[in-house]
């Protein structure tokens, strides 16, 4: 599962999800990716999964990108505890998405089978995603300008 090898803190504040994504919305690897609609905390167990689910319908080809990372601790008291007595332990890492990250990518198959294997995987995700080509991003991209 993944997770930072050390921090410097070991506890974190909450923070807040506002706005769209300014870094890693665009496919940089890949030819095909998962872009998020919405943000959300995207926990390392759901990371896995997702990469589970693409690596497996792919079978030996091809080749998968996972562009974000859970280096955000959450910590929760235990059930049936009284209020106070101080922050909970760390349960799990999550990384921070927000709306217009591309979390995704994969390239060396067909469109048929990178298209097939990303909807698995937006399955296995908690949040509302698109399924982009990288033409497609790049293409919206410019006619904004």
């Amino acid at each position: 599962m993944l997770m930072p090898k050390r921090v410097k803190r070991r506890k974190q504040f909450r923070g807040s999800m506002r706005g769209k994504a300014l870094r890693g919305n665009k496919i940089t690897y890949g030819e095909y990716g998962i872009v998020a609609t919405e943000p959300a905390w995207i926990t390392a167990n759901q990371i896995e999964a997702a990469r589970v689910a693409m690596t497996r319908y792919i079978k030996r080809g091809g080749k998968v990108w996972i562009k974000i990372f859970p280096d955000k601790p959450v910590t929760a008291q235990p059930a049936e505890t009284r209020m106070g007595k101080g922050k909970g332990n760390l349960e799990y890492w999550v990384a921070v998405v927000k709306p217009g990250r591309v979390m995704f990518e994969i390239s060396g198959v067909s469109e048929e089978i990178a298209k097939e294997a990303l909807r698995l995987a937006v399955h296995k995700l908690p949040i509302k995603c698109k399924i982009v080509s990288r033409e497609a991003l790049e293409g919206g991209d410019n006619s904004e300008n």
